[in-house]
C-alpha cells in the first residue's frame, strides 16, 4: 500500500499541476502560473500558507517511506486502506475536472494586476472552491491508505493552508476584481461544500 500511496501522490501531481499547466498554456499560451507566494506583494499569510502547503506535500510523500521504514500505522485495516485509494483516485479525478472548469482563467496563485473572470457555472455553482474540496479529500484518501501520525500532520497542513490562501488571499482578491457580482455568488454558493460557508452578511 505505501507503493501505492506513492505511486497515486506523483499522478496526483503531475495531472494538477504539470498536465493542467501544459494544456493551459498550449491552449491559451499562457502557463497559468502565478508568482503568488513570491511576488514582491505577497502578503505574509500568503507565504505562510505557501510554506504549510509544502509540508503538506512532503508529508504525503514522508508518510509512506516513514511506513516502510518501521513507522507504526494509528489502525491497520485492509479494507479501510482501499477505501482510501478509491476516494484519492476519484477525488484526482475531480480536481482535474474542476481545474478545467475554469477554462481560461485558471491559475496558480495569484497576480493582483491580472483581471480573470469570476467562474460560477458547472461544479463552481454547488462550491465555490470544488479544486481545493476535491485536494482535502484526496490527501484524506492518502491519510487513510497509510494511517500514519505524519500523514494525519500533512491533511492539518493542508488544510490550515488552503483555509489560509481562500479566506485571506484569494476571496480578498476576488471581492477588489469584482465586487457586488462576488458577494452575490458568496452568499448564495458555499466555500467548500454545497450551503456551507456561505457569506451571508
Amino acid at each position: 500500500m505505501n507503493i501505492v500511496a506513492l505511486a497515486l501522490f506523483a499522478v496526483w501531481f503531475v495531472v494538477i499541476f504539470v498536465v493542467r499547466s501544459w494544456v493551459q498554456k498550449r491552449e491559451t499560451g499562457d502557463s497559468g502560473i502565478r508568482p503568488g507566494a513570491f511576488a514582491a506583494d505577497a502578503s505574509m499569510l500568503e507565504r505562510v500558507a505557501y510554506v504549510l502547503l509544502i509540508v503538506a506535500f512532503a508529508g504525503a510523500v514522508g508518510a509512506p517511506v516513514a511506513a516502510m521504514a518501521g513507522l507504526q500505522p494509528l489502525w491497520d485495516n485492509d479494507a479501510v486502506r482501499w477505501v482510501g485509494v478509491l476516494v484519492a483516485v476519484a477525488r484526482i479525478g475531480s480536481t482535474y475536472a474542476a481545474q478545467v472548469g475554469t477554462g481560461s482563467d485558471w491559475r496558480i496563485g495569484i497576480d493582483r494586476t491580472e483581471l480573470t473572470g469570476l467562474v460560477t457555472s458547472g461544479v463552481f455553482g454547488l462550491v465555490r472552491n470544488p479544486i481545493f474540496t476535491a485536494m482535502i479529500f484526496t490527501a484524506a484518501g492518502f491519510a487513510v491508505m497509510v494511517p500514519n501520525v505524519i500523514a494525519v500532520i500533512a491533511v492539518v497542513c493542508l488544510v490550515v493552508a488552503i483555509e489560509m490562501q481562500v479566506r485571506f488571499v484569494e476571496e480578498p482578491h476576488l471581492r477588489r476584481l469584482h465586487g457586488d457580482a462576488y458577494e452575490q455568488y458568496a452568499a448564495e454558493v458555499g466555500r467548500f461544500v454545497p450551503d456551507v460557508g456561505r457569506d451571508l452578511a
